[in-house]
Protein backbone atom coordinates (compact mmCIF):
# COMPACT_ATOMS: atom_id res chain seq x y z
CA UNK A 1 0.00 0.00 0.00
CA UNK A 2 2.73 2.40 0.57
CA UNK A 3 4.45 2.01 -2.85
CA UNK A 4 0.95 3.92 -3.94
CA UNK A 5 -0.84 7.51 -4.16
CA UNK A 6 -4.17 8.58 -4.81
CA UNK A 7 -4.08 12.56 -6.36
CA UNK A 8 -6.92 14.81 -5.24
CA UNK A 9 -7.65 17.03 -7.98
CA UNK A 10 -10.39 19.98 -7.46
CA UNK A 11 -12.70 21.75 -9.96
CA UNK A 12 -13.52 25.12 -9.84
CA UNK A 13 -12.77 27.75 -13.00
CA UNK A 14 -11.74 31.51 -13.44
CA UNK A 15 -14.68 33.43 -12.74
CA UNK A 16 -14.56 33.99 -8.75
CA UNK A 17 -11.96 35.39 -8.97
CA UNK A 18 -8.12 35.00 -7.51
CA UNK A 19 -9.12 35.38 -4.05
CA UNK A 20 -11.61 32.59 -4.41
CA UNK A 21 -9.42 30.40 -6.39
CA UNK A 22 -6.60 30.92 -3.28
CA UNK A 23 -9.22 30.40 -0.64
CA UNK A 24 -10.51 26.60 -2.45
CA UNK A 25 -6.56 25.68 -2.98
CA UNK A 26 -6.40 26.13 0.62
CA UNK A 27 -8.80 24.41 1.78
CA UNK A 28 -7.89 21.69 -0.60
CA UNK A 29 -4.28 21.24 0.87
CA UNK A 30 -6.49 21.26 4.04
CA UNK A 31 -8.54 18.66 3.53
CA UNK A 32 -5.95 16.82 2.31
CA UNK A 33 -3.50 17.25 5.20
CA UNK A 34 -6.65 15.88 7.67
CA UNK A 35 -7.68 12.92 5.81
CA UNK A 36 -4.26 11.68 5.40
CA UNK A 37 -4.26 12.06 9.31
CA UNK A 38 -7.68 10.34 9.70
CA UNK A 39 -6.03 6.86 9.88
CA UNK A 40 -8.92 6.25 7.63
CA UNK A 41 -6.85 5.69 4.48
CA UNK A 42 -4.03 3.29 3.31
CA UNK A 43 -2.61 5.04 1.00
CA UNK A 44 -1.35 8.81 0.80
CA UNK A 45 -3.59 10.82 -0.95
CA UNK A 46 -1.73 13.83 -2.69
CA UNK A 47 -3.64 17.05 -3.99
CA UNK A 48 -2.43 18.01 -7.24
CA UNK A 49 -4.34 21.08 -8.71
CA UNK A 50 -7.25 23.42 -8.35
CA UNK A 51 -8.06 22.76 -12.42
CA UNK A 52 -9.40 25.08 -13.83
CA UNK A 53 -9.35 24.63 -18.00
CA UNK A 54 -9.28 22.52 -20.24
CA UNK A 55 -5.39 21.87 -20.37
CA UNK A 56 -4.98 21.64 -16.47
CA UNK A 57 -7.17 18.69 -16.45
CA UNK A 58 -5.56 16.90 -19.20
CA UNK A 59 -2.22 17.69 -17.65
CA UNK A 60 -2.94 16.11 -14.80
CA UNK A 61 -4.63 13.09 -16.12
CA UNK A 62 -1.86 12.35 -18.99
CA UNK A 63 0.57 13.05 -15.66
CA UNK A 64 -1.35 10.28 -14.07
CA UNK A 65 -2.17 7.64 -16.40
CA UNK A 66 1.73 7.35 -16.60
CA UNK A 67 2.87 7.87 -13.50
CA UNK A 68 3.06 4.02 -11.69
CA UNK A 69 2.70 5.65 -8.24
CA UNK A 70 -0.55 6.81 -8.86
CA UNK A 71 -3.19 4.55 -8.33
CA UNK A 72 -6.02 6.54 -8.98
CA UNK A 73 -7.92 10.31 -8.96
CA UNK A 74 -10.19 11.76 -6.73
CA UNK A 75 -12.24 14.20 -7.61
CA UNK A 76 -13.71 17.10 -6.19
CA UNK A 77 -15.58 20.46 -7.20
CA UNK A 78 -15.67 23.11 -4.23
CA UNK A 79 -17.03 25.40 -7.24
CA UNK A 80 -18.76 25.23 -10.04
CA UNK A 81 -16.68 24.08 -12.73
CA UNK A 82 -18.21 23.39 -16.40
CA UNK A 83 -17.98 20.17 -17.27
CA UNK A 84 -16.96 20.19 -20.88
CA UNK A 85 -13.22 21.41 -19.42
CA UNK A 86 -13.11 17.85 -18.10
CA UNK A 87 -13.89 15.85 -21.33
CA UNK A 88 -10.44 15.44 -23.00
CA UNK A 89 -8.97 14.59 -20.15
CA UNK A 90 -11.74 12.26 -18.97
CA UNK A 91 -11.61 10.02 -22.12
CA UNK A 92 -7.79 9.57 -21.99
CA UNK A 93 -8.27 8.26 -18.29
CA UNK A 94 -6.56 5.31 -17.79
CA UNK A 95 -6.88 5.34 -14.08
CA UNK A 96 -9.60 4.15 -11.36
CA UNK A 97 -11.88 7.29 -10.67
CA UNK A 98 -13.58 8.39 -7.53
CA UNK A 99 -15.82 11.49 -7.49
CA UNK A 100 -16.08 12.61 -4.06
CA UNK A 101 -19.08 14.82 -3.48
CA UNK A 102 -18.44 16.45 -0.80
CA UNK A 103 -18.44 20.30 0.57
CA UNK A 104 -15.40 22.00 2.67
CA UNK A 105 -18.63 23.25 5.90
CA UNK A 106 -20.54 20.58 7.38
CA UNK A 107 -23.32 23.00 8.25
CA UNK A 108 -24.88 26.18 6.82
CA UNK A 109 -23.83 28.96 9.03
CA UNK A 110 -27.27 30.86 9.01
CA UNK A 111 -25.57 34.47 10.52
CA UNK A 112 -22.74 33.87 7.90
CA UNK A 113 -24.88 32.75 4.90
CA UNK A 114 -24.43 35.32 2.12
CA UNK A 115 -24.02 36.11 -1.44
CA UNK A 116 -20.12 35.46 -1.33
CA UNK A 117 -20.49 32.21 0.85
CA UNK A 118 -22.93 31.25 -2.05
CA UNK A 119 -20.59 31.81 -4.37
CA UNK A 120 -17.49 30.64 -2.78
CA UNK A 121 -19.25 27.27 -1.21
CA UNK A 122 -20.78 25.45 -4.43
CA UNK A 123 -19.92 22.31 -4.10
CA UNK A 124 -23.52 21.05 -4.45
CA UNK A 125 -23.93 22.65 -7.93
CA UNK A 126 -20.30 22.11 -9.06
CA UNK A 127 -20.42 18.11 -8.53
CA UNK A 128 -24.03 17.85 -10.05
CA UNK A 129 -22.17 19.82 -13.41
CA UNK A 130 -19.51 17.24 -12.64
CA UNK A 131 -21.04 14.17 -12.64
CA UNK A 132 -22.84 14.69 -15.36
CA UNK A 133 -20.11 14.72 -17.78
CA UNK A 134 -19.11 11.44 -16.20
CA UNK A 135 -22.76 9.88 -17.15
CA UNK A 136 -22.71 10.89 -20.32
CA UNK A 137 -18.80 9.67 -20.65
CA UNK A 138 -20.39 6.44 -19.63
CA UNK A 139 -17.50 6.60 -17.56
CA UNK A 140 -16.66 3.61 -15.05
CA UNK A 141 -16.39 5.51 -11.71
CA UNK A 142 -17.06 5.56 -7.64
CA UNK A 143 -19.68 8.41 -6.23
CA UNK A 144 -19.08 8.67 -2.56
CA UNK A 145 -21.15 11.33 -1.19
CA UNK A 146 -20.94 12.91 2.49
CA UNK A 147 -19.21 14.91 4.66
CA UNK A 148 -15.01 14.55 4.71
CA UNK A 149 -14.42 14.22 8.31
CA UNK A 150 -17.05 12.14 9.05
CA UNK A 151 -15.29 8.20 9.75
CA UNK A 152 -17.56 5.99 7.63
CA UNK A 153 -17.06 8.31 4.78
CA UNK A 154 -13.32 7.89 5.16
CA UNK A 155 -13.39 4.35 5.43
CA UNK A 156 -15.58 4.12 2.08
CA UNK A 157 -13.05 6.26 0.54
CA UNK A 158 -10.13 4.56 1.83
CA UNK A 159 -12.24 0.73 1.01
CA UNK A 160 -12.43 2.62 -2.49
CA UNK A 161 -8.65 3.00 -2.68
CA UNK A 162 -8.11 -0.73 -2.00
CA UNK A 163 -9.78 -1.85 -4.80
CA UNK A 164 -7.92 0.72 -6.96
CA UNK A 165 -4.83 -0.96 -5.33
CA UNK A 166 -6.11 -4.36 -6.33
CA UNK A 167 -5.70 -2.37 -10.40
CA UNK A 168 -3.10 -1.23 -9.85
CA UNK A 169 -1.39 -5.11 -8.88
CA UNK A 170 -3.36 -6.76 -11.36
CA UNK A 171 -2.17 -4.68 -14.02
CA UNK A 172 1.38 -5.72 -13.63
CA UNK A 173 0.30 -9.15 -12.43
CA UNK A 174 2.59 -12.46 -13.51
CA UNK A 175 1.07 -16.12 -12.73
CA UNK A 176 3.69 -19.11 -12.85
CA UNK A 177 2.04 -21.49 -14.24
CA UNK A 178 4.07 -25.07 -13.23
CA UNK A 179 2.42 -27.41 -16.02
CA UNK A 180 -1.17 -27.17 -17.64
CA UNK A 181 -4.37 -27.67 -15.77
CA UNK A 182 -5.79 -30.50 -14.65
CA UNK A 183 -6.86 -32.85 -17.61
CA UNK A 184 -10.66 -32.66 -18.77
CA UNK A 185 -11.47 -30.00 -16.42
CA UNK A 186 -13.28 -27.07 -18.12
CA UNK A 187 -13.79 -24.15 -15.36
CA UNK A 188 -10.01 -23.78 -14.98
CA UNK A 189 -9.62 -23.02 -19.00
CA UNK A 190 -9.67 -19.31 -19.78
CA UNK A 191 -8.27 -17.05 -22.57
CA UNK A 192 -4.86 -16.01 -21.63
CA UNK A 193 -4.96 -13.39 -24.03
CA UNK A 194 -7.85 -11.86 -23.11
CA UNK A 195 -7.27 -11.89 -19.90
CA UNK A 196 -4.01 -9.67 -20.09
CA UNK A 197 -5.70 -7.21 -22.17
CA UNK A 198 -8.40 -7.23 -19.79
CA UNK A 199 -6.73 -7.45 -16.47
CA UNK A 200 -3.27 -7.13 -17.52
CA UNK A 201 -2.54 -10.49 -16.00
CA UNK A 202 1.07 -11.94 -17.63
CA UNK A 203 0.00 -15.88 -17.42
CA UNK A 204 3.09 -18.36 -19.01
CA UNK A 205 4.14 -22.00 -18.54
CA UNK A 206 7.46 -22.80 -16.63
CA UNK A 207 8.46 -26.53 -16.76
CA UNK A 208 8.17 -28.80 -13.79
CA UNK A 209 12.13 -29.93 -14.59
CA UNK A 210 13.38 -26.75 -14.37
CA UNK A 211 11.82 -26.49 -10.61
CA UNK A 212 12.95 -29.56 -10.05
CA UNK A 213 16.21 -28.25 -11.28
CA UNK A 214 16.46 -25.62 -8.90
CA UNK A 215 15.50 -28.00 -6.18
CA UNK A 216 18.00 -29.43 -6.76
CA UNK A 217 20.39 -26.40 -5.92
CA UNK A 218 18.71 -25.46 -2.55
CA UNK A 219 21.48 -26.11 0.54
CA UNK A 220 21.10 -27.40 3.42
CA UNK A 221 22.09 -24.08 5.42
CA UNK A 222 19.13 -22.43 3.41
CA UNK A 223 16.67 -25.66 4.62
CA UNK A 224 17.63 -25.34 8.29
CA UNK A 225 16.72 -21.09 8.27
CA UNK A 226 13.21 -21.87 6.73
CA UNK A 227 12.95 -24.71 9.30
CA UNK A 228 13.38 -22.12 11.51
CA UNK A 229 10.76 -20.01 10.67
CA UNK A 230 8.26 -23.04 10.43
CA UNK A 231 8.92 -23.70 14.22
CA UNK A 232 8.43 -20.17 14.73
CA UNK A 233 4.98 -20.00 13.44
CA UNK A 234 3.52 -23.57 13.45
CA UNK A 235 3.51 -26.33 15.56
CA UNK A 236 5.55 -29.65 14.44
CA UNK A 237 3.42 -32.48 15.50
CA UNK A 238 5.05 -34.98 13.52
CA UNK A 239 7.91 -37.12 13.74
CA UNK A 240 8.79 -36.93 9.85
CA UNK A 241 11.30 -34.29 10.10
CA UNK A 242 12.76 -35.30 6.49
CA UNK A 243 9.23 -34.40 4.84
CA UNK A 244 8.65 -30.83 5.97
CA UNK A 245 12.29 -30.33 5.07
CA UNK A 246 11.53 -31.85 1.94
CA UNK A 247 8.60 -28.97 1.65
CA UNK A 248 11.06 -26.45 2.55
CA UNK A 249 13.30 -27.47 -0.12
CA UNK A 250 10.10 -26.55 -3.12
CA UNK A 251 9.16 -23.41 -1.55
CA UNK A 252 12.81 -22.16 -1.22
CA UNK A 253 13.27 -23.49 -4.89
CA UNK A 254 10.00 -21.92 -6.03
CA UNK A 255 10.13 -18.27 -4.57
CA UNK A 256 13.52 -18.35 -6.47
CA UNK A 257 11.71 -18.66 -9.65
CA UNK A 258 9.25 -16.21 -8.40
CA UNK A 259 11.32 -13.43 -7.50
CA UNK A 260 13.59 -14.01 -10.44
CA UNK A 261 10.82 -13.80 -12.69
CA UNK A 262 8.83 -11.30 -10.58
CA UNK A 263 5.87 -13.96 -10.53
CA UNK A 264 3.13 -13.04 -7.46
CA UNK A 265 0.86 -15.85 -8.14
CA UNK A 266 1.52 -19.78 -9.18
CA UNK A 267 -0.39 -22.76 -9.94
CA UNK A 268 0.47 -26.53 -10.55
CA UNK A 269 -1.52 -30.36 -10.38
CA UNK A 270 -0.90 -33.19 -9.26
CA UNK A 271 -1.17 -34.98 -12.74
CA UNK A 272 2.83 -33.41 -13.53
CA UNK A 273 5.23 -34.00 -10.75
CA UNK A 274 7.73 -35.01 -12.87
CA UNK A 275 10.90 -35.61 -11.01
CA UNK A 276 9.16 -34.71 -7.49
CA UNK A 277 8.69 -36.57 -4.31
CA UNK A 278 5.31 -34.87 -2.97
CA UNK A 279 2.92 -32.44 -4.62
CA UNK A 280 3.66 -29.08 -2.14
CA UNK A 281 1.70 -28.32 0.57
CA UNK A 282 3.08 -26.84 3.76
CA UNK A 283 5.57 -25.16 0.81
CA UNK A 284 2.39 -23.64 -1.24
CA UNK A 285 1.07 -22.81 2.57
CA UNK A 286 3.32 -21.02 3.40
CA UNK A 287 4.17 -19.18 0.26
CA UNK A 288 0.22 -17.89 0.70
CA UNK A 289 0.88 -16.71 4.07
CA UNK A 290 3.64 -14.20 2.56
CA UNK A 291 0.93 -12.98 -0.08
CA UNK A 292 1.63 -15.22 -3.37
CA UNK A 293 -1.51 -16.44 -4.51
CA UNK A 294 -2.19 -20.10 -5.49
CA UNK A 295 -4.73 -22.07 -7.57
CA UNK A 296 -4.87 -25.85 -7.49
CA UNK A 297 -4.89 -28.37 -10.40
CA UNK A 298 -3.98 -25.45 -12.60
CA UNK A 299 -6.09 -23.08 -11.88
CA UNK A 300 -4.34 -19.91 -13.53
CA UNK A 301 -7.15 -17.44 -12.41
CA UNK A 302 -7.97 -18.47 -8.52
CA UNK A 303 -4.10 -17.97 -8.25
CA UNK A 304 -4.49 -15.01 -9.62
CA UNK A 305 -7.56 -13.18 -8.04
CA UNK A 306 -6.15 -14.69 -4.89
CA UNK A 307 -3.08 -12.80 -4.77
CA UNK A 308 -5.11 -9.76 -5.74
CA UNK A 309 -7.21 -9.89 -2.98
CA UNK A 310 -4.57 -10.03 -0.69
CA UNK A 311 -2.77 -6.99 -2.31
CA UNK A 312 -5.60 -5.37 -1.49
CA UNK A 313 -6.04 -6.36 2.42
CA UNK A 314 -2.88 -5.59 2.96
CA UNK A 315 -2.31 -4.67 6.46
CA UNK A 316 -5.57 -6.20 7.86
CA UNK A 317 -6.13 -9.60 10.01
CA UNK A 318 -9.01 -11.19 8.94
CA UNK A 319 -7.26 -14.01 6.41
CA UNK A 320 -7.79 -14.48 2.73
CA UNK A 321 -7.44 -17.98 1.34
CA UNK A 322 -7.67 -20.42 -1.82
CA UNK A 323 -10.79 -21.87 -1.16
CA UNK A 324 -12.75 -25.26 -2.58
CA UNK A 325 -16.15 -26.24 -1.75
CA UNK A 326 -15.60 -30.18 -0.76
CA UNK A 327 -18.81 -31.28 0.77
CA UNK A 328 -22.25 -29.87 2.68
CA UNK A 329 -24.02 -30.84 5.96
CA UNK A 330 -27.70 -31.02 4.73
CA UNK A 331 -29.20 -31.29 8.03
CA UNK A 332 -32.39 -29.43 7.57
CA UNK A 333 -32.38 -26.18 9.20
CA UNK A 334 -28.58 -26.88 9.84
CA UNK A 335 -26.97 -26.55 6.49
CA UNK A 336 -23.36 -25.36 6.24
CA UNK A 337 -20.94 -25.68 3.64
CA UNK A 338 -16.87 -27.20 4.36
CA UNK A 339 -14.58 -25.74 2.46
CA UNK A 340 -11.41 -27.59 2.07
CA UNK A 341 -8.35 -28.53 -0.21
CA UNK A 342 -6.12 -31.61 -0.22
CA UNK A 343 -3.07 -29.49 1.04
CA UNK A 344 -3.18 -25.56 0.21
CA UNK A 345 -5.26 -23.59 2.43
CA UNK A 346 -3.65 -20.43 3.70
CA UNK A 347 -2.74 -20.41 7.72
CA UNK A 348 -3.77 -16.60 7.57
CA UNK A 349 -6.86 -17.85 8.06
CA UNK A 350 -6.09 -19.81 11.13
CA UNK A 351 -8.67 -19.68 14.11
CA UNK A 352 -5.79 -21.24 16.37
CA UNK A 353 -1.43 -21.70 15.84
CA UNK A 354 -1.67 -24.29 12.38
CA UNK A 355 0.37 -27.65 12.74
CA UNK A 356 2.53 -28.95 10.37
CA UNK A 357 1.45 -32.79 9.85
CA UNK A 358 2.41 -35.39 7.63
CA UNK A 359 -0.44 -38.00 5.96
CA UNK A 360 -1.14 -39.87 3.27
CA UNK A 361 -2.74 -37.90 -0.03
CA UNK A 362 -4.70 -41.13 -1.60
CA UNK A 363 -3.72 -39.11 -4.96
CA UNK A 364 -0.98 -38.14 -7.15
CA UNK A 365 1.05 -41.64 -6.56
CA UNK A 366 3.93 -39.55 -4.31
CA UNK A 367 5.27 -39.83 -0.77
CA UNK A 368 3.38 -38.21 1.63
CA UNK A 369 3.56 -34.64 2.18
CA UNK A 370 3.91 -32.26 5.44
CA UNK A 371 1.36 -29.68 5.14
CA UNK A 372 -0.84 -27.15 7.61
CA UNK A 373 -3.70 -28.40 9.42
CA UNK A 374 -6.36 -26.00 11.59
CA UNK A 375 -9.83 -24.60 11.38
CA UNK A 376 -10.81 -21.58 10.05
CA UNK A 377 -11.71 -18.73 12.82
CA UNK A 378 -15.48 -17.35 12.46
CA UNK A 379 -16.54 -14.04 11.23
CA UNK A 380 -18.13 -12.49 7.99
CA UNK A 381 -16.36 -13.22 4.87
CA UNK A 382 -17.08 -13.31 0.80
CA UNK A 383 -16.23 -16.36 -1.38
CA UNK A 384 -15.34 -14.96 -4.78
CA UNK A 385 -14.95 -16.39 -8.53
CA UNK A 386 -13.41 -15.51 -11.78
CA UNK A 387 -14.98 -17.51 -14.85
CA UNK A 388 -14.75 -17.03 -18.74
CA UNK A 389 -18.11 -16.87 -20.34
CA UNK A 390 -16.49 -17.04 -23.63
CA UNK A 391 -16.48 -13.03 -24.87
CA UNK A 392 -16.56 -11.44 -21.14
CA UNK A 393 -15.49 -11.89 -18.16
CA UNK A 394 -17.68 -13.06 -15.05
CA UNK A 395 -16.58 -12.10 -10.98
CA UNK A 396 -19.31 -13.94 -8.88
CA UNK A 397 -19.20 -12.99 -4.88
CA UNK A 398 -20.92 -14.73 -2.70
CA UNK A 399 -21.36 -13.26 0.92
CA UNK A 400 -21.23 -15.85 3.66
CA UNK A 401 -20.66 -16.41 7.49
CA UNK A 402 -17.59 -18.69 8.84
CA UNK A 403 -18.46 -20.52 11.70
CA UNK A 404 -16.82 -23.10 14.11
CA UNK A 405 -17.04 -26.75 12.47
CA UNK A 406 -19.91 -28.34 14.38
CA UNK A 407 -18.07 -31.32 14.38
CA UNK A 408 -14.23 -32.11 15.34
CA UNK A 409 -13.70 -34.37 12.23
CA UNK A 410 -10.50 -36.04 13.80
CA UNK A 411 -9.74 -38.07 10.43
CA UNK A 412 -9.56 -35.20 8.25
CA UNK A 413 -6.00 -34.45 8.09
CA UNK A 414 -6.73 -30.69 6.46
CA UNK A 415 -7.39 -27.37 6.63
CA UNK A 416 -10.93 -26.83 6.85
CA UNK A 417 -13.31 -23.62 7.13
CA UNK A 418 -17.00 -23.92 7.69
CA UNK A 419 -19.67 -21.89 6.83
CA UNK A 420 -23.56 -20.61 6.23
CA UNK A 421 -23.73 -19.66 2.71
CA UNK A 422 -26.18 -16.76 1.91
CA UNK A 423 -29.37 -16.41 1.43
CA UNK A 424 -29.50 -20.31 2.66
CA UNK A 425 -27.14 -23.43 1.71
CA UNK A 426 -29.37 -24.99 -1.00
CA UNK A 427 -30.47 -21.51 -2.97
CA UNK A 428 -27.04 -20.03 -3.03
CA UNK A 429 -25.48 -23.37 -4.27
CA UNK A 430 -28.50 -23.22 -6.71
CA UNK A 431 -27.13 -19.14 -7.94
CA UNK A 432 -24.30 -20.38 -7.62
CA UNK A 433 -24.13 -23.10 -10.23
CA UNK A 434 -26.74 -20.84 -12.00
CA UNK A 435 -24.08 -18.20 -12.22
CA UNK A 436 -21.82 -20.29 -13.59
CA UNK A 437 -19.36 -19.92 -10.60
CA UNK A 438 -16.02 -22.82 -10.70
CA UNK A 439 -15.45 -25.02 -7.22
CA UNK A 440 -12.04 -23.03 -6.86
CA UNK A 441 -12.65 -19.41 -4.80
CA UNK A 442 -11.11 -16.90 -2.57
CA UNK A 443 -12.40 -16.81 0.84
CA UNK A 444 -11.52 -13.19 2.36
CA UNK A 445 -12.53 -12.03 5.43
CA UNK A 446 -11.01 -8.54 4.93
CA UNK A 447 -12.18 -8.02 1.15
CA UNK A 448 -15.90 -6.78 1.07
CA UNK A 449 -18.22 -7.49 -1.77
CA UNK A 450 -18.18 -3.65 -2.65
CA UNK A 451 -14.52 -3.62 -2.83
CA UNK A 452 -14.92 -6.51 -5.31
CA UNK A 453 -17.86 -4.95 -7.04
CA UNK A 454 -15.69 -1.33 -7.26
CA UNK A 455 -12.57 -3.60 -9.03
CA UNK A 456 -14.92 -5.33 -11.67
CA UNK A 457 -16.28 -2.14 -12.43
CA UNK A 458 -12.62 -0.95 -12.42
CA UNK A 459 -11.54 -3.55 -14.86
CA UNK A 460 -14.80 -3.16 -16.96
CA UNK A 461 -15.86 -7.19 -16.18
CA UNK A 462 -19.32 -8.06 -15.42
CA UNK A 463 -19.87 -8.64 -11.28
CA UNK A 464 -22.73 -10.99 -9.55
CA UNK A 465 -23.14 -10.97 -5.86
CA UNK A 466 -25.15 -13.43 -4.31
CA UNK A 467 -26.68 -11.84 -0.76
CA UNK A 468 -28.86 -12.40 2.17
CA UNK A 469 -31.66 -11.53 -0.60
CA UNK A 470 -30.86 -12.78 -3.60
CA UNK A 471 -33.38 -15.83 -5.02
CA UNK A 472 -33.27 -17.90 -8.30
CA UNK A 473 -35.58 -16.38 -10.00
CA UNK A 474 -33.63 -12.62 -9.30
CA UNK A 475 -30.53 -13.88 -10.40
CA UNK A 476 -31.67 -15.70 -13.66
CA UNK A 477 -33.43 -11.89 -14.54
CA UNK A 478 -30.27 -10.44 -13.78
CA UNK A 479 -28.07 -12.99 -15.58
CA UNK A 480 -30.17 -12.55 -18.54
CA UNK A 481 -30.22 -8.44 -18.80
CA UNK A 482 -26.15 -8.78 -18.21
CA UNK A 483 -26.49 -11.02 -20.89
CA UNK A 484 -28.04 -8.51 -23.39
CA UNK A 485 -26.15 -5.84 -22.57
CA UNK A 486 -22.86 -7.80 -22.76
CA UNK A 487 -23.18 -8.78 -26.07
CA UNK A 488 -24.02 -4.88 -27.10
CA UNK A 489 -20.73 -4.25 -25.48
Amino acid sequence: MKDYQFWFVVGSQFLYGPQVLETVAQRAAEMTEKLNASGKLPCKLVYKVTAKTNKEIADVVREANYDPSCAGIITWCHTFSPSKMWINGFVDLQKPYCHFATQYNREIPNEEIDMDFMNLNQAAHGDREHGFIAARLRMPRKVIAGYWQDEDVQERLGSWMRAAVGVAFSKSLKVMRFGDNMREVAVTEGDKVEVQAKLGWQVNTWPVGKLVETMNEVTDAEIDALMDEYRASYEIATDNIESIRYQAREEIAMKKMFDAEGCKAFSNTFQDLYGMRQLPGLASQHLMAQGYGYGGEGDWKVAAMTSILKAMSEGQTGGTAFMEDYTYHLEKGNEYSLGAHMLEVCPSVAAEKPRIEVHPLGIGDREDPARLVFEGHEGKAIVVSLVDMGGRLRLICQDIECVKPIMPMPNLPVARVMWKAMPNLTTGVECWITAGGAHHTVLSYDVTAEQMKDWATMMDIEFVHITKDTTVESLEHDLFLADLAWKLK
